[in-house]
C-alpha cells in the first residue's frame, strides 16, 4: 500500500523511464536525488514487470567491489538455480572483472533493465568501470539492447564532478533524472488521519522525503510521533539528521558547527564567522558544499527591489529534518540522555515549535500559489517569484507577471490570528522594498480579525486564505 502511494506521486518519473525503455536499442540513464527521496523504490517498481537485475554498490576498494559483486551473483544463482534468466558466473571467479559481471547479467534476447545503485562508489575508485559498462551496452545493441539505470544520492558529485570523472563515457548517457521532493499535497494524502495543521507540522519535520514519512504514524499526534520516532534513542530517526551529513561529507565537525550556528539563528556570513571563529574563506567553501548537497540555501531579496533596505544574502537550512535535528536535538543531546522524552519535548521543543513550523508554512503557501498559477486561477499569471528579506521586516512571497503586475503574500502561522495591523505591516514592507503591490494575499493558520475581514470585502485586490483552503 505504501509503495503504491509513493508511486502515485511519481507518475511523471515513471513515464520518463518507460519512454526510454520502449525506445529501440540500449539506453543508459542517471537517476539521482537526496537520501530517502525514493529513487530505489521508483526504479525497482519500474523494473519489476521487466527482466531486471539490481546491485547496490558499496563504499569500498575496486577489488573488494568485484569480490562483493561476485558473492551476490553466486548467491543469486544458488538461491534460484532453475530461474531461466541467465544470471550466473560460469567461470566461478572470486574476483570477477567488470566484463565478467556484465556478461553474467546479460540476456541473449530481449531487453533487460540493469540497476546499479550508488554507482559513484565504483566510479570514484575505478578507472575502468565506465569504459567496460559502455562497451557492454554497445554489445547488447545486437541482442535487442539493454537499459542501464545508474542511481546516486550524491547530488553534488553528480551535478559538479561526474562528467569530468567519467570522461568520454558521458557521451553514452541518454538522460539524467533528478528525483525531487514530493509536495505538501502528497503528504496530506499520505496521512489521512492527520488534521491539516498536523500535516503542516509533519511537513516541517520530514519535508517532502517519502523515506522519512514511513517512520510517522498518523494515528498518533505529532508530539507522540516526535517522542516515539525521533527522540527515542532506539528509533531509526534518532541520529538520522547527523548521518545525512556524515554520509556525504568529510570533516563533519566543521559542517556540524556551521549547521548548528545557522540553526541557532546565525544566518549571515559575518554572524557565522563570529560564532564559529572559522575564517570567512573557509566558511564560504563549506557553505558551498552544503548548498550543492541541497542542505543549505542562500537567499537574496527578489529582483534587487529595495536594495538599500534588504539583507545582502542570508543562509538557511533547507533540508527539514536536518534543520529539526540541529535546532532541537544537537544542542541538547546531553539532556536528551538525561531526562524523559516527554519532559524533553515540553522543555526544548514545545515552547517555540510554532515559530519553527512557520518557515515551512511559507513553503506550503508558495506551493499553493504556484498551483493556482498553473491553473490560471490568480488575477495575474506570474513568470518569476521570490521573497524580500529586509533589515526591518520581510515579504514572504513576491510574484510578477510579464506586464510587471505584482502579487505579494504574507504567511502567518505563529500568531493566533492575523490582524489588520499585519496587513498594514506588509504594505509598509512593500514600500521599503519599493514594490507596487497590485494584489495582496494573506495566509493564516488560525483566522482573521473582524477589521481585516471587512477590508477584504471592500478591496478586491486583497485575498484572505486559511490553511484549510490550501
Amino acid at each position: 500500500m505504501w509503495r503504491g502511494f509513493m508511486l502515485a506521486g511519481r507518475m511523471s518519473e515513471l513515464e520518463y523511464l518507460n519512454q526510454y525503455y520502449e525506445q529501440k536499442g540500449s539506453r543508459m540513464l542517471v537517476v539521482y536525488g537526496q537520501k530517502h527521496i525514493g529513487k530505489t523504490t521508483l526504479v525497482r517498481a519500474f523494473a519489476e514487470d521487466k527482466p531486471n537485475y539490481y546491485y547496490l554498490a558499496k563504499p569500498c576498494s575496486e577489488r573488494e567491489q568485484m569480490y562483493q559483486w561476485g558473492i551476490q551473483l553466486k548467491a543469486y544463482e544458488r538461491n534460484d538455480p532453475d530461474k531461466d534468466d541467465g544470471i550466473c558466473l560460469p567461470d566461478g571467479k572470486d574476483f570477477p572483472e567488470f566484463a565478467d559481471i556484465f556478461n553474467a547479467v546479460s540476456v541473449s534476447t530481449g531487453k533487460r533493465v540493469i540497476i546499479i545503485d550508488e554507482f559513484q562508489n565504483i566510479v570514484k575508485v575505478s578507472e575502468s568501470f565506465m569504459q567496460e559498462l559502455v562497451a557492454f551496452i554497445r554489445k547488447q545493441e545486437e541482442k535487442g539492447g539493454v537499459m542501464v539505470i545508474l542511481c546516486s544520492s550524491s547530488i553534488g558529485w553528480i551535478e559538479n564532478s561526474m562528467i569530468t570523472k567519467i570522461g568520454e563515457a558521458a557521451y553514452a548517457l541518454s538522460g539524467l533524472l533528478k528525483i525531487r521532493e514530493l509536495s505538501f499535497g502528497d503528504i496530506v494524502h499520505r496521512f489521512p488521519n492527520f488534521r491539516i495543521e498536523e500535516c503542516v507540522e509533519a511537513y516541517a519535520i520530514l519535508g517532502g522525503i517519502p523515506g522519512l514519512w514511513n517512520q510517522f504514524d498518523d494515528k498518533l499526534t505529532i508530539q507522540q510521533n516526535i517522542c516515539r520516532h525521533i527522540l527515542n534513542p532506539d528509533s531509526l530517526l534518532f541520529e538520522e539528521g547527523e548521518r545525512m551529513v556524515a554520509d556525504q561529507l568529510r570533516e563533519t565537525s566543521v559542517y556540524n558547527t556551521i549547521l548548528a550556528a545557522i540553526a541557532a539563528g546565525k544566518h549571515k556570513l559575518n554572524d557565522i564567522y563570529r560564532h564559529t571563529e572559522f575564517s570567512r574563506a573557509k566558511i564560504s567553501v563549506y557553505l558551498k558544499n552544503l548548498m550543492e548537497l541541497e542542505l543549505v540555501e542562500k537567499v537574496f531579496s527578489y529582483d534587487g527591489a529595495g536594495k538599500e533596505n534588504a539583507q545582502k544574502g542570508i543562509y538557511r537550512i533547507i533540508h527539514p529534518f536536518v534543520e529539526f535535528y540541529f535546532t532541537y536535538m544537537y544542542p541538547y543531546m546531553s539532556m536528551l540522555q538525561t531526562i524523559s522524552v516527554g519532559e524533553y519535548y515540553n522543555t526544548y521543543i514545545y515552547p517555540n515549535f510554532r515559530k519553527y513550523v512557520s518557515g515551512c508554512f511559507k513553503k506550503v503557501c508558495r506551493q499553493y500559489l504556484e498551483k493556482l498559477n498553473e491553473r490560471g486561477k490568480l488575477p495575474i499569471h506570474f513568470e518569476s517569484s521570490g521573497e524580500w528579506v529586509g533589515k526591518d521586516g520581510s515579504i514572504d512571497l513576491i510574484a510578477k507577471d510579464a506586464e510587471g503586475r505584482t502579487l505579494i503574500a504574507l504567511c502567518n502561522w505563529e500568531k493566533p490570528m492575523m490582524t489588520y495591523a499585519d496587513y498594514e505591516w506588509v504594505i509598509s514592507c512593500a514600500e521599503r522594498a519599493r514594490i507596487k503591490a497590485d494584489y495582496i494575499y494573506l495566509y493564516t493558520a488560525s483566522g482573521f480579525d473582524e477589521k481585516l475581514n471587512l477590508e477584504a470585502k471592500i478591496k478586491k485586490n486583497l485575498k484572505l486564505v486559511q490553511v484549510s483552503d490550501v
